[in-house]
């Protein structure tokens, strides 16, 4: 058995992502020297974000993969969150959770959820 580690973004905008990460999500940053990767470890339980300089041939943004994040209060999230200047979507309805999607500044989908956090 194996359990996902760590997730690579690929951009060109590694300072803007890493103040985002840390800003909107309480990541934290750490740099090995001489390595051009910066890893993002979460401020709880989570997968680490590996920020990785993309090449010249890579187009930025993910269509196909988003971030979600569990938060449990989802409105309260995007309130705060708009305060410190990331505006998410509307707040869609799901079953029996709601959620909300914004973009990085790489143009890669994010989300919030609490999705977690509902009965099953």
């Amino acid at each position: 058995m194996s359990a996902l580690g760590r997730l690579v973004i690929y951009t060109n905008k590694i300072e803007q992502m890493a103040e985002f990460y840390y800003k909107h999500f309480g990541f934290s940053l750490h740099r090995a020297e001489g390595d051009r990767i910066i890893e993002l470890k979460p401020g709880a339980a989570g997968v680490s974000i590996l920020l990785h300089p993309a090449s010249a041939k890579q187009k930025e943004g993910q269509a196909l993969v988003k971030l979600v994040f569990d938060v449990e209060d989802v409105a309260a999230f995007c309130e705060a969150a708009k305060g410190d200047g990331l505006t998410f979507g509307k707040i869609h309805q799901a079953d029996g959770y709601v959620f909300a999607n914004a973009k990085d500044p790489s143009g890669n989908s994010v989300q919030v959820s609490s999705r977690a956090f509902a009965p099953r």
